[in-house]
């Protein structure tokens, strides 16, 4: 008996999906992020925990927008930021726009669902921490980018 036990715990086991890491508590904060892609115009981007290339799962990742930079681009899901380094400027429309754009500083929240197209901006090095759902992709509006960003 003991070894059917033990037959059905290995089989019971060999159908479980592939050894997934164990969750545990983080934190990170402006000075703490490990930067993972660094494009060659300063700008940074990671993912923090999660995966952003599964369908479904939730995932968090840090942006650096260097002084001075704007672009135009929308996500392929919804995006919830919070700016915790700097003050983020952004506009929304089908067009970049950098006459209306609003500033939110550091403690400002926003909710920018799938698929909305908007210009984002810097005028000082800004830090921003994100929550979504994979499959993530960001498409560009290649007639006005400025260095698009490649995340």
């Amino acid at each position: 008996m003991p070894f059917m036990i033990a037959l059905l715990l290995k089989l019971t086991f060999l159908a479980l999906p592939a050894a997934q890491q164990p969750k545990v508590p983080q934190a990170w904060n402006a000075d703490t992020i490990e930067w993972q892609k660094v494009d060659p115009d300063g700008q940074k981007w990671a993912v923090l925990e999660g995966r952003s290339d599964a369908s479904g799962e939730a995932f968090t990742y840090a942006a650096f927008i260097p002084a001075g930079r704007h672009e135009h681009h929308w996500h392929s899901s919804d995006a919830r930021v919070v700016v915790v380094k700097g003050t983020l400027k952004v506009s929304f429309g089908d067009t970049i726009d950098l006459q209306h754009l609003k500033a939110y500083p550091v403690g400002s929240y926003l909710f920018v669902p799938a698929n909305v197209k908007h210009t984002m901006a810097a005028d000082e090095d800004t830090i921003i921490i994100g929550t979504a759902f994979g499959p993530w992709s960001t498409h560009h509006d290649h007639d006005h980018a400025h260095d698009g960003m490649s995340h």
